[in-house]
């Protein structure tokens, strides 16, 4: 999308009279199911512009609150005769901080220091990864970023990390537009996945004049040729009103499927010695010879699930990656059963007498795994198997490690007894069956 900040853009009235203009919910009663609020923001007046009054009335409802500005904002004025980008960093910092203030955050914004323009050159990982530690298990937070269409490069890489930060942890992602209110179309806009909040007119103040904060951006730096004013009246009339209109659409996290496509063996399945010796060891540990049906969860590049296939008269193997299922499919035998499925939310049909959950679960985000466990504890026939094996050294990136995930499967209600177990400095097997079906070593 390439567009101009001078130019005229679609006016606020052509979205506000729109038929499918959303009616805005009370924004008190929509906060009151959330514990706590994260807002990201690209650039400094950002988080203003797209949600000054949600920050407000959470900072007035007493909710923990963080707000997170990536960038110093230094590149808003790249021509400027009067101003280096040092200095309007400075300002800009300045304005931020004022701003903050005066919607009633306690705590000001955290300022990130990312370079304005390149958060999309290698920093989304790291964005993620910094809002993972941050939010933890987040089913009861409410995290609000830039939408991931917006427009603006840095707009939309913070929306990818804030998506990925989202399916890592379970919370809730709420984007909103910018620059989109003035380059789109409101014949073409995603009407069904917009959400408005509504709210009283002292909400409405403080946005309006924690936005004048901002002077850098509402008002010229000067009268020198390259100073202009960056944040029109027109411009800025979209952001005016009592009501905020955010998009609320499915986070995505493709890290996984990305680290496949760059990599043809990013876990060094076919020659680290930590691999072979693992999957050793969890055939190994199956209490019977044969299965008549197995299912793995995360087969990724389908190494386990050629050497399961051996023990199971039939096998489904999923994974959330295409690319993962593309490779496993040219290493598994034929009668394994090979898909592209989000588990998850995506669950294969029918029952399984064995089900192997291998290196799989720190991936998922804590109420993800709950969920997880739930379908398996489901899917399971009379005196069904479940495997878990995974690294016990720590994730990064992610919520869970493996021995939290093998805790929390211990107590998972539904699922088998723990039969048996292997540790060692590395890795843990759990074996989760019913002891009568121990093997006989006579037979």
């Amino acid at each position: 999308m390439t567009f101009s900040h001078s130019e005229p853009g679609t006016r606020a009235r052509s979205w506000r009279t729109h038929a499918r203009w959303p009616d805005p919910q009370d924004a008190d009663r929509v906060l009151t199911g959330f514990s706590r609020v994260v807002v990201l923001a690209a650039h400094p007046d950002d988080e203003i512009l797209g949600a000054g009054a949600l920050v407000a009335t959470a900072s007035r409802r007493g909710m923990p609150l963080e707000l997170l500005v990536l960038t110093d904002g230094e590149g808003s004025h790249p021509n400027s005769p009067t101003c280096t980008p040092e200095e309007l960093a400075s300002r800009r910092r300045h304005e931020a901080r004022a701003a903050a203030a005066l919607l009633g955050s306690l705590h000001g914004p955290t300022l990130l220091g990312l370079p304005d323009g390149a958060l999309g050159d290698g920093h989304e990982e790291d964005i993620t990864r910094m809002l993972v530690r941050l939010l933890g298990d987040a089913r009861d937070a409410l995290l609000v970023a830039p939408w991931r269409r917006d427009g603006h490069p840095d707009h939309e890489a913070a929306g990818r990390a804030a998506a990925a930060a989202a399916v890592r942890t379970g919370a809730r992602l709420w984007e909103y537009p910018v620059w989109f209110w003035h380059w789109g179309d409101p014949e073409n806009a995603p009407w069904e996945r917009f959400v408005a909040l509504g709210y009283d007119a002292d909400m409405a103040t403080r946005k309006a004049a924690a936005l004048t904060l901002h002077r850098s951006q509402v008002a010229p730096l000067s009268g020198a040729p390259g100073d202009e004013v960056l944040l029109g009246p027109g411009f800025l009339e979209h952001f005016s009103g009592r009501q905020e209109v955010f998009l609320e659409d499915t986070p995505l996290d493709p890290s996984l499927d990305d680290l496949h496509g760059r990599e043809v063996d990013p876990w060094g399945t076919t020659h680290r010695w930590y691999e072979r010796r693992k999957r050793d060891l969890v055939l190994a540990t199956l209490p019977r010879r044969r299965f008549a049906r197995g299912l793995e969860v995360g087969c990724s590049r389908g190494e386990l699930a050629a050497d399961l296939a051996d023990r199971c008269a039939s096998l489904v193997a999923v994974d959330r990656s295409p690319t993962a299922i593309a490779r496993a499919r040219t290493v598994v035998p034929d009668q394994v059963d090979t898909a592209v499925l989000d588990a998850p939310t995506q669950w294969p049909d029918g029952v399984f007498d064995l089900v192997v959950l291998s290196e799989v679960g720190y991936f998922m985000s804590p109420v993800a795994l709950e969920h997880l466990l739930s379908r398996v504890a489901g899917c399971l026939a009379e005196r069904g198997v479940v495997v878990l094996c995974h690294w016990l050294h720590p994730i990064d990136g992610w919520v869970l490690d493996g021995q939290t995930v093998h805790e929390r499967a211990l107590r998972a209600v539904g699922l088998p007894p723990l039969m048996a177990r292997y540790r060692d400095d590395d890795v843990e097997i759990l074996v989760l069956a019913e002891r009568a079906d121990r093997p006989d070593p006579h037979g």
